[in-house]
């Protein structure tokens, strides 16, 4: 992982690999921006000239690299596109110029932190980079540092030579970005180092996440992961209970065990909780563990199993939130149920038209067996009502037609109470992540009857998403209000790095979720 520190020194006496600036795109061309002040002056106050002969615009995402003027104790500037500068017209609507009390507005944090992402990423093999993006405060600082975190990511256990060396290696050979000193930022400052300690945190959670998801299948089987999560319970101060196979078929636990019947590795549902001596409020987070998804009996096509080991990525979003929560020390009880199961296709699979009994007594008949983290939500959900806490969220890499509506990089979110579903939609968008509120159609509940039992797995083709999350509303206690964040589209990137995105597993939905336990914390839910 990289070592952030911060700095008030000028840019030109650090001993690094580069200086990382950041170029807007003005109305006239590349701007240079706060916080490469040194920067510029060294090149006598015409470096957005050098960038733009170079080719550069400002746009977001763009990188430029160029010798440092002479005198500088770093050999490289790394000029990374901010988008759009604050207070110009806005591109992208035709609007005309901000008043103008509006012109000294900052960059908004999510700027920053794609920012900071791709110049990470593009420094693998360095050993130490300074950052001099812009910082107005706190929130810039923690903003940058989790760029990154987050963009000099790697995975790479798996790779000749990684678990040899004991050293990560990215895909060029070249080990991720090593340290990071954001300039700017103020180490004496309670509020700097709150903001850092804070980026940390998120961030080193998120990418465990990302860890768990980038894990083959044969490696990461239900039990894998539970014994994953009791090694981190005891490093961070959580409780954990872990029921296997014949502990759920004790207490009833049919969807769960159902799904997870054709495996030759059991299910487990694992239940970690954080509590702070102080709280008065209970936060409920469950995931979704599918460690692999066949399809069981009604089997995925071709084309469609080769990432499937993504399915796990609502409980791994779980799990890596609860641990930050506790990292963070938030005045909040959270609790984090994950549903791990493998759905495989065998003589002791679930079958079609099968009857399961779930955790809750409902009886589901299941008419597909590809729509089976439905099933084992239902029995999480359900465990989770009984503690009664004051909401409830589950996190679900569930429906290609979540996909179809939002795309690959937007989830979507579906709620009982529609002022909650605003606010976990406000969260989303707070923290950068990319989220679209959906309804909850009352007339898409018919489709799911069932002449056998209480109600089927599927229902109508069209709004499938919708569908799936009417499912779970049936599965959650009386009074207690609830979420649905169906991340099938962002979980898991199977295109090129972007921002500080990488190919692969993303940890969608983390951070969305510790920003709801810290609005939960503060009082602010609502």
């Amino acid at each position: 992982m990289t070592a952030l520190t911060l700095s008030t020194s000028a840019a030109p006496g650090l001993r690094a690999d580069a200086i990382v600036i950041g170029v807007a795109k003005g109305a006239q061309g590349p701007v240079v921006a706060p916080g490469a002040e040194a920067v510029d002056k060294a090149y006598g106050g015409k470096l957005a000239g050098v960038l733009e002969t170079l080719g550069a615009s400002g746009a977001e995402g763009e990188l430029t690299k160029l010798p440092a003027p002479a005198g500088f104790k770093a050999p490289l500037v790394v000029a990374v596109g901010l988008g759009p500068k604050p207070g110009d017209t806005d591109a992208k609507n035709g609007k005309d110029a901000k008043d103008a009390e509006d012109e000294d507005a900052g960059y908004d944090a999510e700027a920053l932190r794609k920012a900071a992402g791709v110049a990470a990423r593009a420094l693998t093999g360095s050993r130490k980079a300074a950052f001099a993006l812009p910082v107005d405060g706190p929130g810039a600082i923690g903003a940058i540092g989790e760029g990154v975190l987050l963009g000099a990511y790697s995975f790479d256990t798996y790779k000749g030579g990684a678990q040899d060396s004991g050293k990560a290696k990215a895909k060029n050979g070249k080990a991720p970005l090593a340290e990071a000193t954001l300039l700017g930022g103020k180490p004496r400052d309670a509020a700097h180092k709150g903001a850092l300690a804070r980026a940390v945190a998120v961030a080193e959670e998120l990418n465990r996440a990302r860890d768990l998801i980038n894990m083959p299948p044969n490696d990461l089987t239900p039990a894998v992961f539970a014994q994953i999560t009791q090694t981190a319970a005891k490093e961070h101060g959580l409780k954990v209970q872990v029921l296997d196979d014949k502990a759920l078929a004790k207490g009833g636990y049919g969807g769960i065990l159902g799904v997870g019947g054709g495996s030759e590795a059991p299910p487990r549902l694992v239940k970690l909780s954080y509590k702070h001596p102080k709280a008065d409020r209970h936060l409920a987070f469950v995931g979704k563990g599918i460690t692999y998804d066949s399809g069981g009996i009604s089997l995925k096509p071709a084309g469609h199993n080769e990432t499937m080991k993504c399915d796990m990525s609502g409980a791994a979003a779980v799990f890596a939130a609860v641990v930050a929560a506790a990292r963070l020390g938030l005045e909040v009880n959270v609790t984090g149920w994950l549903a791990l199961a493998e759905n495989m296709p065998s003589g002791s699979a679930v079958r079609p038209g099968d009857v399961l009994r779930m955790y809750s007594g409902k009886t589901v008949e299941v008419l597909n067996t590809d729509a089976e983290g439905r099933l084992v939500l239902a029995d999480a959900l359900w465990a989770a009502s009984q503690e009664n806490p004051d909401a409830i969220v589950d996190v679900a890499t569930l429906t290609g037609a979540m996909m179809l509506a939002l795309g690959s990089r937007t989830f979507g979110v579906m709620a009982n109470d529609d002022a909650f579903r605003s606010t976990v939609h406000e969260a989303a968008e707070e923290v950068g992540e990319p989220a679209w509120p959906m309804p909850l159609p009352e007339h898409l509940r018919k489709g799911m009857e069932s002449t056998v039992a209480d109600i089927a797995n599927m229902g109508e083709r069209w709004g499938g998403g919708l569908v799936a999350g009417l499912f779970l509303r049936e599965f959650v206690g009386e009074g207690i209000t609830w979420a649905h964040l169906d991340i099938a589209g962002p979980a898991f990137n199977e295109g090129g790095p972007f921002g500080y995105t990488p190919k692969g597993g993303t940890g969608s939905a983390v951070r969305t979720l510790v920003r709801l336990a810290e609005l939960t914390a503060a009082g602010d839910l609502g």
